[in-house]
């Protein structure tokens, strides 16, 4: 199975302009989400797919490969399509956030080994190790499963609502928070971006609901791996701390 890893990286992000470039201790964010992507013997291939030229340069720089993308693009997942296109040979694409230069490589080989088997179109991580606080904060998004853990629902609200439960929910019900790293089949990866936005995904500012909506299955693999992103500046400080 020959799996692509695709990078999305903009430098015009609303809340933190330029992040891909920040120096995170004598390299780039950018970099370090690149070099930390490779250390998976899963991935046949890694790329950065961005819409600028300085960030282009940076990868060019540090010797990693990189394609530019349409400026058009509303998501990484539009992103990550086109880039595939220019690898037909993949079976797997893997979205990998380009604000999380901690990434660890076995959160990307849990997400490859599920596509072993055939019914897998869409896979996605969950951590089930969450507290009241995070339940509660809609920054932090929510997955209820079925059976087969596939997603039923993601939102920023806590699902299920605990309103009529007695005592802890967290001991009532196995809550799990959502990290957002996607691995697709490579012509699923391409119907996707061929739907057309829901009311629910607007609402949620989710672009999975989407993908729920029209019928694609998301398959969740648990997990206790999750690394910090930087998401604003005042994230920076606390990975610093972790390199």
């Amino acid at each position: 199975m020959k799996v692509l890893g695709v990078i999305p990286a903009r430098f015009d992000s609303t809340r933190f302009p330029g992040k891909p470039l920040i120096d995170l201790k004598g390299k780039t964010m950018i970099q370090r989400v690149y070099e930390g992507a490779k250390k998976s013997s899963l991935l046949t291939e890694v790329i950065v797919a961005t819409d600028d030229q300085r960030i282009y340069d940076e990868v060019i720089r540090f010797g990693g490969l990189v394609r530019m993308t349409k400026i058009s693009h509303t998501s990484g997942t539009d992103r990550c399509a086109e880039v595939a296109k220019e690898f037909p040979e993949m079976d797997v694409i893997i979205n990998i956030q380009g604000d999380e230069p901690l990434v660890d490589f076995r959160q990307l080989e849990l997400l490859i080994d599920v596509f072993q088997r055939a019914e897998t179109v869409i896979a996605t991580l969950g951590n089930p190790s969450l507290s009241m606080a995070d339940i509660e904060n809609p920054n932090r998004i929510k997955v209820v499963l079925n059976k087969h853990n596939e997603a039923l629902y993601f939102s920023r609200s806590a699902v299920p609502n605990f309103v009529h439960s007695k005592g802890n929910p967290i001991e009532n019900y196995p809550y799990m928070r959502h990290i957002g790293l996607y691995a697709y089949r490579a012509q699923t990866l391409q119907e996707l971006t061929t739907l057309q936005p829901t009311a629910l995904e607007k609402i949620e500012s989710l672009e999975q609901l989407r993908w729920l909506y029209h019928g694609y299955p998301i398959q969740v693999v648990e997990t206790n791996l999750e690394t910090p992103n930087i998401d604003v500046p005042e994230d920076v400080k606390k990975v610093l701390a972790l390199l």
